[in-house]
């Protein structure tokens, strides 16, 4: 029996887990980067702002905006990284 090998369980947590995670087309140039990382900045706030009046229903909802926003500062970085290796 312990010779069997045996498949990892499939649940429905992990299904839905998986089918949530979406690629995010981000914008190709700086400026429009900036203005989506100052919505998310905005929006990061006013998450903080509920959950600080206890009216927020998802807390989850913040690591997903700093992950979002880390993201996005990080393709503004390469961008610029980018733009100066050519000049």
């Amino acid at each position: 029996m312990a010779d069997k090998k045996t498949a990892p369980k499939v649940t429905k947590a992990t299904t839905k887990a998986a089918a949530q995670t979406k690629k995010v087309e981000l914008p190709k140039t700086s400026p429009e980067l900036l203005e989506m990382a100052q919505t998310i900045r905005t929006d990061i706030l006013e998450a903080k702002r509920s959950l600080a009046q206890g009216e927020l229903v998802n807390p989850h909802i913040l690591t997903v905006k700093r992950k979002q926003l880390a993201r996005v500062l990080t393709a503004v970085k390469a961008l610029d990284a980018s733009e100066r290796g050519e000049k």
